[in-house]
């Protein structure tokens, strides 16, 4: 379970690895908080619930990224614990609960905005590991 950031010129373009799906989106999570501030600064003292649906993978990516830029910036809560569940029938439905503390910026360090995630060069590939890869917009 990593993540690395990769050569961009101007937006953040991370590629993230998992044992499972779930772990992968999980990782990716902790990707975008670590991004807008210090991950390592936060406590895990509530918990918050997460459900989305979608069609296919690459929607529910695009979608569980903006939900945690969103939970973080305009919502403010720092998560820095997520457990992950994802299913399929007809659609795509993860489930996740993370766990954090109320946004403080002077206590998590903010390092940069993200306005949203980006469906270019988003890829998924379910192998093993999994490997996910996405552009953060800044």
């Amino acid at each position: 379970m990593t993540y690395r950031h990769l050569e961009h010129m101007t937006d953040a373009f991370i590629e993230v690895t998992g044992s499972t799906l779930e772990e992968a989106f999980a990782t990716s999570g902790i990707s975008v908080v670590d991004t807008i501030i210090d991950i390592r600064s936060i406590e895990q003292k509530t918990e918050r619930k997460i459900e989305i649906k979608s069609h296919d993978l690459n929607n529910l990516l695009y979608s569980w990224l903006e939900e945690i830029i969103i939970l973080t910036i305009t919502e403010g809560y720092a998560a820095s614990g997520f457990d992950v569940r994802i299913t399929k029938s007809e659609q795509y439905v993860l489930n996740a609960t993370v766990r954090g503390e109320d946004l403080d910026f002077e206590k998590h360090h903010f390092k940069l905005e993200i306005k949203a995630p980006t469906f270019h060069l988003m890829e998924i590939k379910q192998e093993n590991p999994v490997v996910m890869r996405f552009i953060l917009d800044l």
